[in-house]
């Protein structure tokens, strides 16, 4: 018995856990257009086009403490996307440049063609 009410404890602590747990993975959102987004992209970011940012950011991402990292090509619209952002109350969000910098900072090396 003891046993079984150890696990209903583990699973109901990670159940409330888990919410706390998604939230701490960074978010990476490239904001270029999606003709740049096909030619050459990081497997697995999102894409949010910088003039739709707030409202698709809003939809997936409610809490406004999720932290959030932006790039672009250079680092303008990610910086205008950011601007936005944190004008919208969003309080972890940065621009890492582009996308080259974005694949540095976590250290991925672009595929060959």
């Amino acid at each position: 018995m003891c046993g079984r009410a150890t696990v209903k404890i583990a699973l109901l602590l990670l159940l409330n856990l888990s919410p706390l747990l998604a939230q701490a993975e960074t978010v990476w959102v490239d904001v270029r257009s999606s003709a740049e987004h096909k030619f050459d992209h990081i497997k697995g970011d999102l894409r949010i086009s910088h003039s739709k940012i707030v409202a698709e950011v809003s939809q997936l991402f409610p809490n406004k403490e999720t932290e959030i990292r932006l790039y672009c090509r250079s680092g303008n619209r990610a910086g205008k996307a950011m601007a936005a952002l944190n004008k919208a109350g969003y309080k972890n969000v940065s621009n890492a440049g582009g996308i080259e910098d974005a694949r540095k900072e976590r250290g991925f090396v672009k595929s060959p063609e």
